[in-house]
């Protein structure tokens, strides 16, 4: 007996809410580890955190991290925001100015070079490694904030190129043309009426970009390494102890790690959906 249509429809909508439920619980369950060997002391989450025979909630873990006494996160985010601000807005004015470029004029060799541009995105990071640290050992920019943020700007482009060029392609040119009509020039057209229509690409590639570099631990590890220095990615291996390992303390630094970028995801949800689709999809 086949089932009416609508009765299917609704099974169907209940297997897919089902099925996405499960998955969610998948992920959010070893992060609810993480939070809750975080917050509770280290004695009740030695036989698993999931025993809440004796529940005590505690920032003592947090406050550990954040005063470690050989690698402290508030250095550790303290320098990270000082590579990854730079890191976000440069390489986010440049691949701009570059997008507007390949999307709005003609010029010799446009598409081999937008090819060759994208074609850098499929270089594996780890075959960069050892050219990288002996390129910047050269110019002296080993161990420097300076060198790490040059070296992300421009590992950012090739992606950022391509998502800004593709939201422009969907950006109707009336209002550029007719810009020009009165006399604007194109810094002024790009600045005044292609800038802001790019806002929610523009804080999409912000997110993802940030996201990005304040997560990096590969390459930080290959060109910082003076323990003033080292980012928040670098300074929580180095709480584990020789013979003890601080899982709560671990956990707190991980959460303090990760909820920069969620805050920021949070400030810009608003933008961050439309520019992804118009970034991915040309209309």
């Amino acid at each position: 007996m086949t089932l009416p249509y609508r009765v299917r429809v609704l099974l169907l909508r209940i297997l897919i809410h089902v099925v996405a439920w499960l998955i969610a619980f998948a992920w959010l369950l070893p992060f609810l580890g993480v939070v809750m060997a975080a917050v509770r002391p280290m004695e009740e989450i030695i036989h698993g955190w999931w025993n809440f025979q004796t529940v005590h909630f505690t920032l003592k873990n947090f406050i550990e991290a954040w005063n470690h006494p050989s690698v402290p996160m508030s250095r550790g985010v303290v320098n990270s925001l000082i590579v990854a601000v730079p890191s976000s807005f440069l390489p986010l004015l440049v691949g701009a100015l570059a997008a507007y470029a390949f999307s709005r004029f003609s010029f010799p060799l446009r598409d081999l070079l937008f090819l060759l541009i994208v074609l850098l995105m499929a270089i594996p990071p780890q075959t960069i490694g050892i050219p990288l640290f002996l390129l910047m050992n050269q110019l002296g920019l080993i161990d420097t904030f300076i060198g790490i943020i040059l070296f992300h700007s421009a590992n950012a482009l090739p992606w950022i190129i391509l998502f800004l060029r593709n939201y422009l392609e969907t950006v109707p040119r009336e209002l550029e043309d007719a810009a020009r009509v009165d006399g604007a020039s194109d810094i002024m057209v790009f600045f005044r009426i292609v800038l802001p229509v790019m806002k929610p690409a523009l804080f999409a590639v912000l997110a993802l970009q940030f996201s990005w570099v304040w997560s990096d631990f590969f390459y930080a590890l290959i060109l910082i390494y003076s323990p003033d220095k080292l980012l928040a990615s670098q300074r929580i291996p180095l709480m584990k102890g020789e013979y003890h390992v601080p899982w709560g303390t671990l956990c707190a630094a991980s959460i303090i790690m990760c909820s920069v970028p969620v805050i920021l995801y949070a400030f810009l949800q608003k933008y961050f959906v439309r520019g992804i689709v118009g970034g991915t999809i040309r209309g």
